[in-house]
């Protein structure tokens, strides 16, 4: 029988005092935390950077009731420690190589992490790689294919589509048979949404109204996965068609959208629904990851799918992994890189 994981003491972790720029981020020395029931410990390897980490350094984000309050919502890395068993829930053994969405604390060199939100690294993936899915594949996943699964050639626009949740998106829609548009801002981004299998239209370019117009015949789409929010919450209504679904994830274009088109959302059966993951409970996330255990994680095995990775940075310069996040020109994620206690 292989030892067990020698778990330190203590451990570096990225804090902040008070909410600012990118470069209030530090590191500092803190105990490392123990399992409680139905909880694991992660000996952190890699961690994804997400525009939720970016609004919770600002302020704007505030963590639920009973989260970690420090930064990190996803992670890769070694089980070294496990709480006492929750009834209907497996935990994952000591030594187990897993992927986890978090519900906190992720910028760290240890995690804890609900057993139910970890899944196991696909074949062939390295840290990098398996970090950079719990929260895109959690987001995509529960506000596409939950609770029923699209029909064949349904059409999906995805606005942001070269993001970490955009070319999961893309990549998703297309193995469930979906047919998938995405906007994106630089003809470079999109040739990857079209590399991906999207239909790609230039925002700066072109009006995506009218663009999705001509390409859907005048029929619209079935669902929008938005996160720019009231800035396109009009011209959305007017790319779905009847029966259409949109989906506000993220709110980067304001909060609030004037004169909303209300008659429209009646007269043609709109469905207009907003989506937060980290409040959800625990039950409803395991539950997330049970689906992607299924339906997904095959898929990553095989290769059919794979994250795209724009850049890495060591913990220590999270700063840095923030700043390239806020300029936008990435494509893909931005993961941080964890070095052994």
């Amino acid at each position: 029988m292989p030892a067990a994981p020698v778990v330190p003491s203590s451990m570096q972790a990225i804090c902040f005092t008070e909410p600012g720029e990118p470069d209030v981020l530090h590191l500092e020395t803190l105990q490392v935390p123990q399992p409680g029931r139905g909880e694991v410990l992660v000996r952190v390897m890699a961690a994804g950077v997400n525009r939720p980490d970016l609004m919770q350094r600002k302020g704007l984000y505030p963590p639920p009731p009973g989260a970690c309050p420090r930064l990190g919502l996803e992670i890769a890395g070694e089980v070294v420690a496990c709480g006492l068993p929750q009834e209907g829930t497996p935990m994952p053994a000591p030594g187990s190589r897993v992927c986890a969405l978090t519900n906190g604390g992720g910028y760290a060199q240890y995690c804890l992490v609900p057993a139910g939100q970890c899944l196991p690294w696909p074949k062939g993936f390295n840290a990098e790689q398996a970090a950079a899915l719990p929260e895109t594949y959690f987001t995509v996943w529960s506000n596409l294919f939950m609770p029923t699964m699209p029909e064949h050639g349904t059409r999906v626009l995805i606005h942001g589509g070269t993001s970490g949740i955009g070319t999961t998106a893309i990549q998703l829609v297309k193995a469930f048979g979906g047919q998938a548009f995405a906007t994106a801002g630089t003809d470079e981004k999109c040739a990857l949404c079209t590399e991906l299998g999207a239909t790609a239209i230039n925002y700066r370019t072109e009006d995506f109204l009218t663009r999705i117009r001509e390409l859907t015949h005048d029929q619209g789409v079935n669902i929008i996965l938005d996160m720019i929010g009231g800035a396109y919450f009009n011209r959305n209504l007017k790319s779905l068609t009847l029966d259409g679904r949109l989906v506000i994830i993220a709110l980067q274009g304001g909060a609030k959208a004037e004169q909303a088109d209300l008659a429209r959302i009646m007269t043609r059966r709109l469905t207009v629904t907003g989506s937060s993951l980290r409040p959800r409970d625990s039950a409803n996330k395991a539950r997330i990851a049970r689906e992607l255990h299924e339906r997904v994680w095959p898929l990553l095995d095989r290769g059919s799918i794979k994250p795209l990775i724009h850049a890495t940075f060591p913990l220590a310069q999270a700063n840095q992994a923030h700043k390239a996040l806020e300029e936008g020109n990435h494509i893909g994620k931005i993961v941080l890189t964890v070095s052994p206690a």
